[in-house]
């Protein structure tokens, strides 16, 4: 198959593998106060790391950076960095990790406030449904790639009725960060297809690295889904929009 993305074509495409947050989920707000209420809570315990915390974690006044941690890394880069300010402070590093992951447990139970769980906070970005089922349609393979979890994954497409249009899920659960080859074999493994016919589509430098190391047919910047402008150099292809990804017969 043949994929086009403004004056830029991919051929011979068997699969597409998408990031979550930012490409497909605008997840924007939900990140964005997901970091201050860590940072809130780290705080009532720590007095005085609430604003260095909040600038670690990539939060701008009423912005999330969409290249910052928040926004790209896995939830163990989070607490190990909320750890090491934490450890500033004179603590242990064992007793900083867990000051770190309880307030992260307690600041991820949405239950304790009667709030939604992140799907329903995360809603599909514009253009998102409409080209999974285009792709879908015309039998190619898709898989997600996340920083999030496989948990938060499949409640997403759950949520939003897309679990028949993906062959493959993969969070970064027990992985550092989802740039660890182990996690892209298992979805190439997954989805039989050969990495040369396999094109990424995300929004962070992590998913131009991954594409690149893995030998795949090129990687697709999707700019448009973080109220701050993206640059992303070395893109094989940038799209404002997911509208902007065609496929040609």
């Amino acid at each position: 198959m043949t994929i086009g993305c403004n004056g830029v074509v991919f051929e011979n495409i068997q699969s597409i593998i998408f990031d979550k947050d930012g490409t497909l989920a605008n997840s924007e707000v939900f990140l964005r106060t997901l970091a201050q209420r860590r940072a809130r809570l780290i705080d009532t315990q720590i007095p005085g790391v609430q604003e260095p915390l909040l600038m670690a974690f990539g939060v701008e006044g009423d912005r999330l950076n969409p290249a910052g941690l928040m926004a790209v890394g896995s939830r163990l880069e989070n607490e190990i960095a909320a750890a090491a300010y934490i450890a500033e402070t004179g603590r242990g590093w064992v007793q900083a990790m867990e000051i770190a992951r309880s307030a992260f447990l307690e600041a991820d139970d949405s239950s304790q406030r009667n709030l939604p769980r992140k799907a329903e906070q995360t809603p599909p970005i514009e253009g998102a449904i409409e080209l999974i089922q285009s792709l879908s349609s015309v039998n190619l393979k898709l898989g997600i790639l996340s920083s999030d979890s496989t948990e938060q994954i499949q409640d997403f497409v759950k949520k939003y009725n897309l679990e028949s249009y993906f062959h493959c899920l993969v969070g970064t659960d027990g992985y550092a960060n989802k740039s660890d080859p182990k996690l892209l074999q298992q979805l190439i493994s997954k989805l039989e297809i050969l990495p040369a016919q396999t094109l990424m589509v995300g929004d962070a430098e992590i998913d131009l690295q991954i594409a690149h190391r893995a030998g795949l047919a090129g990687c697709i910047a999707m700019t448009g889904g973080w109220a701050t402008p993206i640059q992303l150099l070395g893109a094989t292809a940038v799209a404002r929009s997911l509208h902007e990804i065609k496929i040609f017969n």
